[in-house]
């Protein structure tokens, strides 16, 4: 998209645009266009509201605000990197809420930089939830009213997840905790300090409650209790799937003595389960790269993290890792 060409009509008052196309209507203000979502990063966005409207925004959070001559426009500010490793999928809510509130309300302009790659991977999102669209379709279909857009590699896997999991981000589905734990992973390897807010909560824990849909549904929640003092470590819920064999040990397997090649279809069911980190895991809030999971009660060895990945026995590699071994806690029920 020429940054000298105005906003492009996607839908009807849904418009896809520039950094100059925003600033021009925070500036000048515009009949059509009352809303404005803004996708920069952090940098980028306290530059553009000091710079062009003289608006203060803290670029660590989402933000609404007012902006434009006589608070025509409506605008929020999202930080967001064109960046492969960048996380969408959590801010894809938000902004697709946005974008429809927007549309009961008047017209809505997306903007990033240059209206190439972020903006496009919004609107794509948008189209695939409001029209059912495969990520294919939707693409395709904002394509013929923008050639030039074009989500960055990074963008395109997590929307294909966002197709995956039915046009939604379920924080419950395998998906996203894998996607979730390789986030943490990448944070970790890159020294970023890590949120350990955003931890699961503990299961085990007085003064912790269940999620509303577990508690709905405690007669049949699977939960996993340590196996010396029966405390609960992990929920069901908690269990991050992998397919069986799919790690680098398939690849290293010789041929049995028989003659015949190992088939990873033959192994033993797993003898460990991964789970996504919790907050009872204060071993893991030390910052070491790797160590032991012990019970938060009795200090029983439950297993192992390591944030650069664990071999499960089946052969499957697990990056990061938090390990519970089967031998090590009691599956049952509520």
């Amino acid at each position: 998209m020429s940054l000298g060409e105005p906003p492009i009509l996607v839908r009807d008052r849904l418009f896809i645009g520039n950094i100059n196309h925003a600033a021009k209507v925070l500036q000048e203000g515009d009949e059509e266009i009352t809303h404005i979502l803004s996708l920069l990063s952090s940098a980028s966005i306290s530059f553009f509201s000091e710079s062009r409207s003289n608006i203060s925004i803290k670029t660590r959070e989402i933000q609404k605000v007012y902006a434009g001559p006589e608070l025509k426009q409506v605008r929020m500010a999202v930080p967001l990197r064109d960046m492969e490793n960048e996380n969408l999928l959590d801010y894809l809510d938000v902004c697709l809420n946005f974008i429809e509130e927007s549309r009961k309300e008047g017209s809505v302009l997306v903007h990033c930089f240059a209206g190439v790659s972020r903006s496009a991977a919004i609107i794509t999102a948008y189209l695939m939830r409001t029209e059912q669209l495969s990520l294919e379709d939707a693409l395709e279909s904002l394509r013929l009213r923008c050639a030039s857009v074009c989500p960055n590699d990074g963008f395109l896997e997590q929307l294909k997840m966002f197709e995956d999991m039915g046009f939604r981000v379920d924080h419950a589905s395998s998906t996203y905790k894998r996607f979730h734990l390789k986030q943490l992973g990448e944070s970790y390897n890159r020294g970023d300090k890590i949120d350990f807010s955003k931890f699961g909560t503990d299961p085990g824990s007085a003064t912790e409650t269940f999620s509303s849909e577990a508690a709905n549904s405690a007669k049949s929640t699977k939960v996993y209790r340590c196996k010396r003092c029966r405390r609960i470590v992990a929920l069901q819920d908690h269990v991050v799937s992998h397919t069986p064999g799919e790690g680098e040990a398939c690849f290293e397997w010789k041929k049995w003595r028989s003659g015949n090649t190992f088939n990873c279809s033959d192994e033993v069911e797993c003898s460990s389960i991964f789970i996504e980190p919790l907050k009872w895991m204060t071993a893991v809030e030390e910052g070491a790269l790797e160590g032991k999971l012990s019970c938060a009660n009795c200090e029983a060895r439950l297993g192992n993290f390591n944030w650069s990945g664990i071999q499960c026995s089946c052969g499957s590699w697990i990056t990061p890792a938090f390990q519970i071994h089967k031998s090590r806690v009691d599956l049952s029920t509520l």
